[in-house]
């Protein structure tokens, strides 16, 4: 499985993705708290500003994002992104 990196530009962190969890769990994992709601890509609470890089989604989400957003809570990385957190 291929490992990308997640770096957190307000945070100058960087986290490892292997997309096994989703972005948001690994948040939580590494005990940093970001809102949510559903976990199903249904509300939008979850939507974070990517800076760099790019993902897709198993199932278009439903919540309304801008061309620089995504869902932590369902996306999945295709490449090593920068997110504005």
């Amino acid at each position: 499985m291929k490992v990308y990196q997640v770096h957190l530009k307000q945070r100058q962190q960087t986290l490892l993705h292997d997309n096994q969890i989703s972005l948001l769990e690994n948040l939580e994992q590494h005990q940093i708290a970001h809102e949510y709601q559903c976990r199903s890509g249904y509300c939008g609470a979850c939507r974070a500003k990517m800076l760099q890089g790019s993902v897709h989604y198993r199932q278009p989400p439903l919540a309304f994002l801008q061309p620089d957003e995504i869902l932590l809570c369902c996306c999945q990385l295709e490449q090593d992104i920068v997110l504005d957190l």
